[in-house]
């Protein structure tokens, strides 16, 4: 278990100088896998938990400044792979906020910076946060002559051919009255439909799949050969500028009207607000939109809007004074539940997995996520506990999502006030979605009370069950049968290659036989070099432990630790099989015998 960090107040000055250090060092490290190589290994609830770390160390030690120079960088040096564009104006980043709390903090330091009296007005823009990949256009009398990546801030990778692919970047400025020089910035992102189509096609095509669709994004702009990037759908929204010969407008919003006319995507949520309630309000309303956007963002930017008051603010260190990120919580999303499927396991428990609008949730795109039971579903928990203040989940609701490191994504609760008129409790099913239809019961716990798991009847002639337990006997705990995974083991079910364990054993010698019709070669999928891979995989899987074996009948109640027991208890197959045989006729001694092994 980790050890929880010490208390700063309870630092050193030099375990402070030492921490600093190494969290600098693991800042860098995950600045360089988002932003260089479009692989980040921390999750954004992980990686602001450092910064926040970082940045508060700085505030208790302000002498340890000269070790905090990496405070003032921003993104990574610029590939190798790219000629570089130095900025005329650094790419800075954003302080965050996570809190009403800290958005109030932000405005009241504003005002205090700036003299303002309480009742003073002062007016800020309000716009999502893409979730992409920073881009700046350079236009010189109207034309694109450059494009670069954010880089390290001040320098970035030249882009300029890959750039000009996207559509939403104007090769020549509209209208006449155009600033003689005009570095546009903004966002390149790609949309949730084409970032699963890409995926699909990298996928069929054996290619690396993408996290989620920033990554992507910045894959594919990122690319030595300019065909690549023009193949993928990716969309850019302008909201900021570098160098510009003379300004358009006083105003932050103003200057995003006029890149509007001057032929860019501007986004539609921009909205002016005058104090932290409509701050406030503006961002909640956003993040009931997010997932109907149709691609992503982790949360609002507010920025003064008057931009001498933004020259007065001016920056520290590597942000601006009159901007900041308001996060959405990294690991929880709102998004529409579009379907409940019901899953049967090999025990025949049926579990109804939520089918969602994709979002994304701590840097993973969901779009599938555990219901848990029936009485989840109602609004109930262990012991007929209220859930969610009683509210129940129904098709068409607005829900909060929540992805824990790597926990299956579970709704946890729902946004009522959007529910739809007419939606109805969910009819949990009462007989089996098996081809048999078989009746679903509720067993009694062993207080008495009825099981919160409904189970199908069918057990061995329910198709769903046969599969399951194929599945588990091939799983990597038990047989480990290298080859036959989820999707081999379904299609050789579903031809009758396979119906039980014992035929896994018979398949090569049936597929052999003279005349048989139904050779894995005829298959799509199946060449000579993979048909005889698993033959021989299968012929290495022959003689196993005796607690994978006891593991992989898929008994319920079982575990590894129960089949090591077991297997321990009784050593040798012959003897616990007859040990079983002696309880299923009733053997009180043979019973008492197997419950007492440890």
């Amino acid at each position: 278990m980790a050890r929880a960090p010490v208390p700063i107040a309870n630092l050193s000055p030099l375990e402070a100088a030492g921490e600093l250090q190494s969290l600098a060092q693991q800042l860098q490290a995950a600045d360089v896998a988002y932003h260089a190589n479009d692989a980040p290994e921390l999750t954004d609830a992980a990686y602001d938990a450092l910064k926040q770390r970082f940045e508060a160390i700085q505030q208790a030690f302000p002498d340890l400044k000269a070790l905090a120079d990496r405070s003032a960088s921003v993104g990574a040096r610029p590939s190798e792979k790219f000629a570089k564009i130095r900025h005329r104006r650094p790419m800075l980043s954003l302080d965050n906020a996570f809190s009403e709390d800290d958005v109030a903090d932000f405005v009241q330091r504003i005002r205090n910076f700036l003299g303002l009296a309480a009742e003073a007005p002062v007016a800020f823009t309000a716009e999502p946060k893409i979730d992409g990949l920073s881009l700046s256009l350079r236009y010189e009398s109207g034309a694109l002559v450059s494009a670069a990546t954010r880089g390290d801030g001040e320098e970035g990778e030249d882009v300029t051919i890959n750039a000009r692919t996207i559509r939403d970047i104007p090769h020549h400025l509209k209208g006449a009255d155009v600033p003689a020089v005009l570095e546009v910035r903004g966002e390149v992102y790609l949309r949730h439909a084409d970032f699963a189509a890409l995926n699909a096609r990298q996928e069929a095509a054996g290619e690396k799949v993408f996290a989620n669709p920033r990554n992507a994004a910045a894959g594919s702009l990122r690319q030595l050969d300019p065909a690549i990037t023009a193949s993928r759908p990716l969309g850019f929204f302008a909201y900021a500028w570098g160098e510009v010969s003379a300004l358009m407008a006083e105003t932050q919003s103003g200057m995003v009207a006029a890149f509007a006319q001057l032929g860019f995507a501007t986004n539609p949520l921009m909205r002016r607000c005058g104090s932290v309630a409509e701050l406030v309000a503006h961002y909640r309303s956003i993040e009931l939109q997010r997932a109907s956007l149709g691609y992503d963002i982790d949360g609002v930017v507010y920025k003064v809007d008057r931009l001498d008051l933004q020259t007065r603010l001016g920056f520290v260190a590597r942000a601006p004074r009159w901007a900041i990120a308001h996060k959405f919580a990294a690991e929880q999303a709102f998004t529409v539940l579009e379907g409940i499927d019901i899953q049967v396991g090999r025990t025949g428990a049926l579990t109804p997995v939520a089918r969602l609008k994709p979002v994304t949730v701590g840097g993973v795109v969901v779009s599938n996520a555990t219901l848990h039971n029936a009485d989840y579903i109602a609004g109930f928990g262990k012991d007929g506990e209220i859930l969610r203040e009683g509210r129940d989940i129904r098709l068409g609701d607005t829900v909060i999502v929540q992805r824990a490191g790597d926990v299956i994504p579970q709704v946890v609760d729902v946004v009522i006030e959007k529910r739809l008129a007419g939606a109805e409790p969910f009819p949990f099913p009462t007989i089996c979605p098996c081809e048999l239809a078989t009746a679903v019961t509720r067993e009694e716990t062993v207080t008495g009370e009825e099981s919160k798991i409904r189970r199908c009847s069918g057990e061995f002639a329910c198709p769903h069950q046969r599969i399951e337990h194929l599945r588990h006997f091939v799983s990597r705990r038990a047989f480990d049968i290298e080859g036959l995974g989820e999707k081999q083991i379904s299609f050789f079910f579903e031809k009758g290659l396979i119906r039980e364990p014992a035929d896994i054993f018979t398949l090569e010698a049936r597929d052999a036989a003279p005349g048989n019709l139904q050779k894995l070669q005829n298959f799509e999928g199946f060449g000579g070099t993979s048909v005889a891979n698993l033959f021989a995989s299968i012929n290495t899987r022959r003689t196993i432990g005796l607690d994978r074996l006891i593991y992989g009948l898929g008994c319920r109640h079982v575990g590894e630790t129960t089949a090591k027991v077991l297997a321990r208890g009784y050593g040798s197959w012959s003897a616990f099989e007859e040990a079983c045989l002696k309880v299923a006729a009733g053997d009180v001694e043979a019973r008492a015998e197997m419950d007492a092994l440890d």
